[in-house]
């Protein structure tokens, strides 16, 4: 069967290939996407994206939508974002693992795999991207919304192994689309939550081939270009070669794709955090100035009050972009891992903001600052104008390491292709459910095809069509964090109950 499914990718690639050359100039293919990408991105701009702020400057609904929920549930939650950093760890170095644990992957498999998904190129081109349109200060908005969105994405990995369904097959069915459609029949809303569940499962199917996949390639392509100057002429080369990648992990379902994120993940983190500490130490004594330009950036009034809710909005936008808090996609994922406790599931995945928003994007916003890169008055502008996030990524670390640009090249691919496989995993989910197992092939294949259609779009339409479906999912989502969250928080009092008696110590000796 794998090798019939191997030859169908070799086959569809050499079509791609042939349909490719047949057409002629990319530049008309190109156009008809681009054309296509502003006509959808006008449309939830006006759905889902309007302004809500009353005075200067402008404050997207559904930032603001995120913004409430993190909050709402960090305080609601009592601050569980600081108080079990410590366990976490713990169940990640497996103290509470036990044989008997039902599930698909472990829970470090679990995280990892989200992992793949949000430490990506959110955190490497899109801080640029926030930076160079928001200012320095856009950094410090960023953390804080990550800080924030470790609570909520608490909540939403409870709440998925709280409903998931374990199906005869042994395939795990879960995520917001199930906590949705059950969690709200429960309560007494089940057409309300059906109807959540099918426009949570479309947008996902959407934002998994835009932010999850035609903008992982496309800005991918930008940092490669700068090493292969040919792929500029021949961009569907690359979009070809990943999509013949991703194509041989994605078949193999969510066990292949949990390895291959355990094995990936933890590599291309350390070489990124790496370098990125080489520089920063290297300039130690610039760091105070950075620090205190980020906070007086930050809480600036200098160009009035819209340029200071731009710079907010740039930061929580970014990293809901980055962490995916509160968007619900990372739910599918910690809804198969191996746990007796929904909310330990839970506790581990607070970690995912903290990880990537709070350190990755951080580091990467201490590097671009300090080398000055973000001036979109300088000698990048064009990149900055452009939105090539991870280009400008790229210069920044070229600038004080002159070889780390081709490394950086190698970590941004990976970057990419592993949150595509993950990403493809959330989108087949959500396909699944409302189509059956037997059609997620169809899925599949269209999820290939995209890779090679995002290698040719231009950088600002992708990158605005990705940001439109990603923080689009959080308009159902948020809606179920808001009316479950009692649920949640009794079974956490519960948790914490058992953890100080010792109970939970005791379990595991026992099993």
């Amino acid at each position: 069967m794998k090798g019939i499914l191997f030859r169908t990718f070799s086959l569809l690639a050499a079509m791609i290939a042939a349909q490719s050359a047949m057409a002629g100039e990319e530049a008309a293919a190109a156009s008809i996407l681009n054309n296509g990408l502003v006509g959808l991105n006008g449309w939830l701009d006006t759905l889902l994206f309007f302004d809500v702020f009353p005075g200067e400057g402008e404050f997207p609904f559904i930032v603001a939508w995120l913004i409430a929920g993190a909050i709402f549930l960090t305080v609601k939650m009592g601050f569980i974002n600081f108080r079990l950093l410590g366990h976490s760890v713990a169940i990640l170095r497996g103290r509470y693992s036990r044989p008997d644990d039902v599930g698909e992957v472990t829970p470090f498999q679990a995280l990892t795999t989200a992992l793949s998904a949000t430490v990506g190129l959110g955190n490497i081109a899109g801080v640029a991207i926030a930076i160079g349109i928001g200012g320095p200060g856009a950094t410090f908005w960023m953390i804080i919304a990550g800080l924030l969105g470790m609570s909520t994405k608490f909540t939403e990995a409870s709440l998925a192994q709280m409903y998931r369904e374990t199906r005869p097959d042994g395939h795990v069915m879960g995520g917001a689309m199930e906590y949705l459609s059950r969690g709200f029949a429960d309560m007494g809303w089940k057409g309300f939550g059906k109807i959540l569940a099918v426009l949570f499962s479309i947008l996902t199917i959407g934002a998994s081939l835009g932010g999850g996949n035609a903008f992982q390639v496309n800005q991918s392509l930008t940092a490669v270009k700068q090493q292969i100057p040919y792929l500029a002429q021949e961009p569907w080369i690359y979009g070809m070669v990943m999509g013949f990648l991703v194509g041989i992990v994605i078949i193999g379902g969510i066990r292949r794709i949990a390895h291959v994120a355990e094995a990936i993940v933890p590599t291309m983190v350390g070489i990124y955090l790496t370098a990125a500490c080489w520089i920063v130490f290297s300039n130690v004594e610039k760091v105070p100035e950075v620090f205190s330009l980020i906070f007086s950036s930050a809480f600036s009034m200098e160009a009035g009050m819209g340029a200071f809710v731009g710079i907010m909005v740039q930061g929580f936008r970014r990293a809901a972009f980055s962490s995916e808090a509160g968007i619900g996609s990372a739910a599918i994922a910690h809804s198969t891992a191996r746990t007796p406790y929904p909310v330990r599931q839970g506790i581990v995945a607070l970690m995912e903001p903290f990880i990537d928003t709070v350190v990755i994007c951080t580091m990467t916003a201490l590097v671009i600052i300090i080398t000055g890169v973000y001036d979109a008055n300088g000698q990048h502008a064009e990149l900055i104008a452009n939105n090539q996030g991870a280009a400008l990524t790229a210069m920044a670390f070229g600038s004080v390491i002159s070889w780390f640009p081709v490394v950086l090249s190698i970590s941004v691919v990976l970057f990419a292709y592993s949150t595509m496989i993950s990403w493809s995993y959330y989108g087949e989910r959500c396909w699944t459910y409302m189509f059956g197992e037997r059609w997620s092939m169809i899925y599949k294949l269209t999820f290939v095809l995209v890779i090679v259609a995002g290698s040719i779009g231009s950088a600002s339409a992708v990158l605005n069509f990705s940001d439109y479906l990603l923080l689009s999912m959080a308009f159902p989502n948020m809606f179920a964090l808001y009316a479950l969250s009692g649920r949640v928080k009794r079974r956490l009092d519960n948790y914490l109950e058992k953890l100080r008696s010792g109970e939970l110590d005791r379990e595991v000796r026992r099993g």
